[in-house]
């Protein structure tokens, strides 16, 4: 799909995303997390993958004169797009859908160029239920959902990942 320029968002976003390089301990806020990746920025852009350019880190955004302000801001070549990575840390939680798409909509009014597609949010967070994603419907919304680690799981459980990940390949080709 790729060698054919069919490259689709579920190609370059993936799940889990291992940032155990960036030495957090157990206790840890959202800043911390944010400082870490920038200060580990190329580690980032590798584990993320190929063609992503970084913009900006807290991009300030005014709506309704209160500010808000954006994680962190890529540019994915290949995808033609700006992508915004929110950092939360515990369970997804509806109000971060919510969070994301507001900025999505602000990113495509004021910040979208000519020629580019529409921006697209990823909510990295240590957890996310598969249920609430589900009914979301967050892939028609521009949103995907990534967890991340900061320490690498037992080899098992990276086994049963990988093999998950090779059969939902296999069904997206099949199809």
């Amino acid at each position: 799909m790729r060698d054919e320029d069919k490259l689709t968002p579920d190609l370059v976003f993936r799940d889990p995303y291992f940032l155990e390089f960036l030495n957090l301990t157990d206790s840890y806020s959202e800043k911390d997390l944010e400082n870490a990746i920038l200060r580990e920025l190329e580690r980032f852009l590798l584990e993320l993958g190929s063609d992503f350019a970084f913009i900006a880190r807290q991009k300030r955004i005014v709506i309704d004169d209160d500010n808000y302000y954006l994680d962190l801001l890529f540019f994915n070549r290949k995808l033609h797009r700006l992508v915004l990575i929110e950092l939360k840390i515990g369970k997804l939680k509806a109000a971060d859908v919510g969070q994301v798409e507001l900025y999505l909509r602000w990113l495509d009014k004021y910040e979208r160029q000519t020629g580019e597609n529409s921006p697209i949010g990823l909510i990295l967070c240590t957890e996310k239920g598969g249920q609430m994603i589900e009914l979301l419907e967050l892939e028609q919304r521009g949103i995907r959902i990534g967890e991340y680690l900061t320490e690498l799981p037992p080899r098992e459980l990276l086994e049963r990942k990988l093999l998950e990940a090779v059969n939902l390949a296999k069904l997206r080709v099949n199809n």
